[in-house]
This record gives structure tokens, sequence and C-alpha cells, in this order.
């Protein structure tokens, strides 16, 4: 189990924090050749607070007339799944590693589960089954991107990105019958 900050704050489930350090770790070795070091810069900044993910989806609203409330329907869930994302941030109160150097500043200090990744998985969800192909390889370079700035452990991410796409599928078959459009 990680050392933990505050009292009451719990790890991540599943006592994986050994292999979750070392697989941090490798990746966050690999942000310090100065070009990776500069997207997963970019990346994070694009993605806080799902900003990147919010704007792609009024883009597609505003260019796709014709499915333009599928697009605003999308974005919505993408923003539900990065506020659903904060809530149990604020539950589980996992820190942030504290092994390695971060590359980039957060906007809170829980770790568990990556807001960046959540809104990323709800938009490949959501945006991809509007047909948007180019969102779901760059959410996972978003997913990517929190490993190699070592602000995340590998199982914050993932759990983000499974809350995420989780979110955006159940809300988007209840409200469209299966589908996002």
């Amino acid at each position: 189990m990680d050392e933990l900050d505050e009292p009451g704050a719990r790890s991540a489930p599943g006592g994986l924090s050994g292999l979750d350090h070392r697989i941090l770790s490798a990746l966050h070795a690999r942000g310090a050749h100065p070009g990776v070091a500069r997207t997963v810069r970019a990346l994070s900044r694009a993605g806080e607070h799902g900003a990147l993910w919010i704007a792609a989806g009024a883009l597609g609203a505003a260019v796709d007339t014709p499915r333009r409330a599928a697009w605003l329907r999308a974005t919505a869930l993408t923003a539900g799944a990065h506020l659903a994302s904060m809530g149990l941030k604020r539950v589980v109160r996992r820190p942030r590693p504290r092994h390695v150097e971060p590359l980039v500043r957060t906007a809170g200090r829980h770790s568990f589960p990556s807001s960046h990744a959540a809104s990323a998985g709800a938009a490949a969800v959501a945006y991809g089954a509007l047909g948007a192909h180019a969102v779901p390889p760059l959410a996972a370079a978003m997913c990517l991107s929190r490993l190699v700035a070592g602000v995340h452990y590998p199982t914050d991410v993932a759990a983000g990105a499974a809350l995420g796409a989780l979110t955006a599928s159940l809300a988007a078959r209840r409200t469209a019958g299966g589908r996002c459009g």
C-alpha cells in the first residue's frame, strides 16, 4: 500500500501499488526526451477540466448541424464523466505519486481516478459513436500522457478511462435507445 497523506485516505483497490510504481517509473522516464515532455505538457493543459473534449463536442455541434443535438448530448456525457471522476476522487483520496518528479502541475492533490482519463474515455465512446474516428487515438494519448507526466498511477488512468467509457455508454443507451446519435 502507498503511504497516505491524510487520515482516512485510501489507495486504489487490489494491492497493485508495487506494480503501479514500476510501470509509472518506466513510462515517466520517457518524458526525459524534450519532444515527449512538450507533448505531455500540451496534452495536460488541453485536457484540464475536460476542456479539449468539451471544445471538440461544441465544434462537432457547430459544424454537424443535422446532428447538433447528438453532439450536445455527447458533450454533456463527457462533461458528466469528468464531474463523476472528480466526485470519486474526493471519496477515495489517493495521493498522487511522490516517487517521480512530475512534468506538469496538477489542479488537485488526489490521484484516483484520473479525471483527464475519465473525460478522454467518455469522449472516445461518445464522439466515436458519432464518427469522430480521430478521438479514440487522441484519448489514448491523453491517458498515456498522465503516466509519462508522472501525475497518476496506471490504476488511476485505467479506472478513469473505464469510468468515462462506462458513463458515456450507459447514458447514451438511456437517452438515445443505444446510440449517441
